[in-house]
C-alpha cells in the first residue's frame, strides 16, 4: 500500500454513517417546517435515517457515493481498488432495494433524499417534494 493509499483509507474509515451532514440538514429543514420525527429506528429494516411512526413514513438520507447515486458524484468512482469499491456499493444499492421493498410489504412508504439534493438551488424543491410527501401538519410554518 503507498502512502496515498494509506490516506485514502483514513479518509474512507472517518466517514460516520449516522447524524451525517446531509442528515442534519434535512433534520432541521423538516424541523423547520413543523414536522415532528425519530431518528435511527434501529427496529425497521434498513434502519431509516428519520422516521414518521404515525404517518408510517420512513426517509433514508443516502450519500450520492456510498449509494451510487446516477449524479456527478455517485457516478465518479476511486480509482485505487476499484473491484473492492464497486462491489461495496453494489451490495449497498441490493441492500437498499430490499430494505425498501420489506418496508413497503410492511406498510410504510419510503422517501429517498440523496445529498446531492441539498445545494441551497434545490432547497425550496426538496421542501416541496418533503412536504409532498408527508403530508400537512398542523405545525406546518406559514409563508
Amino acid at each position: 500500500m503507498t502512502k496515498f493509499d494509506n490516506i485514502r483509507s483514513q479518509i474512507m474509515r472517518a466517514v460516520h454513517s449516522k447524524d451525517t451532514r446531509p442528515e442534519l440538514i434535512i433534520r432541521k429543514t423538516l424541523h423547520a417546517l413543523g414536522y415532528r420525527y425519530q431518528i435511527h429506528c434501529n427496529n425497521l429494516p434498513g434502519s431509516p435515517d428519520i422516521v414518521f411512526s404515525k404517518r408510517r413514513k420512513v426517509i433514508f438520507v443516502h450519500g450520492c457515493f456510498w449509494h451510487g447515486h446516477n449524479c456527478k458524484r455517485g457516478i465518479r468512482k476511486p480509482k485505487a481498488n476499484a473491484e473492492y469499491w464497486e462491489a461495496k456499493i453494489a451490495k449497498n444499492q441490493i441492500r437498499d432495494t430490499r430494505s425498501m421493498d420489506e418496508l413497503k410489504s410492511a406498510g410504510w412508504e419510503t422517501s429517498v433524499v440523496w445529498e446531492c439534493e441539498l445545494k441551497v438551488r434545490n432547497r425550496a424543491e426538496l421542501e416541496t417534494r418533503l412536504t409532498a410527501f408527508l403530508g400537512a401538519t398542523k405545525y406546518m410554518r406559514k409563508k
